[in-house]
């Protein structure tokens, strides 16, 4: 449903809860604010808001916990490379490739194969919207793959820290 004008009292409803949310939002970030009117409000917003974000910055730069982000120029592994520093090797200890599959040939060919024949994922969580056949069959498969002397059920997760989740 589109809201291009304000005609419906559904629509004046979403404007007047967007202006109050708005405002709200604006008196909280900005020290300046005043209850005049919104838009006096909120022409103080964008100073006050990134004076603020500034200064948590600066204070995480000197507590030593403000964190760059690394560009990394080769692919996943135990041994990497990374930009403005790409003359020597950088061992990474952070990845969630700990069996070392994520460059290995077999397993490129193989998820070239399946995005080709399947796309790019569901798009969102499997509760959101459903488990492929695909993702069925490989549980199934790691299921047998343990035996029946105690038997499992499977669930296939997207990365280790997200596994480790599901599980603690």
């Amino acid at each position: 449903m589109a809201f291009a004008s304000a005609t419906t009292p559904l629509a004046r409803t979403f404007q007047r809860t967007r202006l109050r949310t708005l405002h709200q939002a604006a008196q909280r970030f900005s020290s300046s604010a005043t209850q005049k009117s919104p838009t006096t409000t909120f022409a103080s917003l964008p100073e006050a808001f990134e004076e603020r974000v500034s200064q948590a910055l600066e204070g995480m730069r000197r507590a030593g916990t403000f964190k760059t982000e690394r560009v990394i120029t080769t692919p996943q592994r135990a041994s990497i490379k990374v930009q403005n520093d790409a003359d020597k090797p950088v061992l990474n200890f952070c990845a969630n490739n700990y069996l070392g599959l994520a460059d290995r040939a077999e397993v490129i060919q193989r998820a070239d194969e399946y995005l080709h024949k399947w796309g790019n994922g569901l798009s969102s969580v499997r509760f959101i919207c459903g488990t492929q056949t695909i993702h069925k069959e490989l549980e199934s498969q790691i299921s047998e793959f343990y035996g029946t002397a105690h038997p499992r059920d499977t669930i296939l997760y997207a990365s280790c820290f997200d596994a480790n989740a599901g599980v603690f």
